[in-house]
């Protein structure tokens, strides 16, 4: 079994701790898998990368940062209604790269929080910027937001919103999800994939999230493993282990 020695939460040192947006969702879906990737160095199997997502998520950061160069409004700003330009920013770059993100300190806790954004939008009539999410998948039916399985999704924009704005910027509490679905329902391949993409209004709530980081602070503290949880299908696998053997 492969133990990792690096970033291990040490409740005896001084050096402010990170932790992604993915690891406080993974606290949320498990304590008792947070607490061993974070404190003992035992993270959970890495699922397989979703290529097809990555390679939609690419492409739509380039099509949009050459409308960013431009200070022009991309089409599906337009159906939007708002006088919307992508946001310009010399670190938007950086803000993007998995494991730097936009970063902030929280203090009262030594914990430092990062979230990697897929796009930052301006609304130049209130000069707030807007977070924006692309997501692709593909099904028969129209793309929503509002699925319990997507409480995920929902908390990503919370928490992209809370980070900026505690690094001081002007954050709308609307942020919006660019969902690219593929039809499945074309008569023909022929190399390629035509994509029906949805512009999907969210209003963030970020109420959540300071108790959290005061909750995930205690847990790492303490010298005990929490309980399996029923709503882990980890724990459940494990459990289940134990018991036949």
């Amino acid at each position: 079994m492969a133990i990792r020695s690096r970033n291990i939460y040490d409740p005896n040192s001084d050096k402010p701790f990170k932790l992604s947006r993915s690891k406080v969702d993974n606290y949320i879906s498990c304590q008792r898998c947070f607490y061993i990737d974070r404190r003992l160095g035992v993270g959970q199997p890495p699922g397989f990368p979703f290529n097809i997502n990555s390679a939609v998520d690419e492409l739509l950061k380039k099509e949009f940062d050459s409308y960013r160069v431009q200070k022009k409004p991309h089409p599906y700003m337009k159906e939007i209604k708002k006088n919307l330009i992508p946001f310009q920013h010399e670190k938007l770059d950086e803000w993007r790269e998995n494991f730097k993100g936009v970063q902030y300190l929280h203090k009262e806790t030594n914990l430092i929080f990062t979230g990697a954004v897929d796009d930052l939008w301006l609304d130049t009539d209130t000069n707030e910027i807007i977070v924006v999410d692309y997501k692709a998948t593909s099904k028969n039916s129209e793309v929503t937001i509002d699925e319990e399985w997507q409480d995920g999704y929902r908390r990503q924009m919370d928490f992209y919103q809370w980070l900026l704005r505690k690094n001081e910027f002007n954050v709308s509490d609307t942020g919006y999800f660019v969902y690219c679905n593929g039809d499945k329902q074309q008569p023909n391949f022929d190399n390629k994939v035509i994509f029906k993409v949805s512009v999907l209004e969210y209003n963030g709530n970020a109420s959540w999230i300071e108790e959290t980081i005061f909750n995930i602070k205690t847990l790492l503290d303490q010298n005990s493993i929490p309980d399996y949880s029923e709503n882990c299908a980890y724990c459940v696998y494990l459990q289940d282990v134990e018991a036949v053997t």
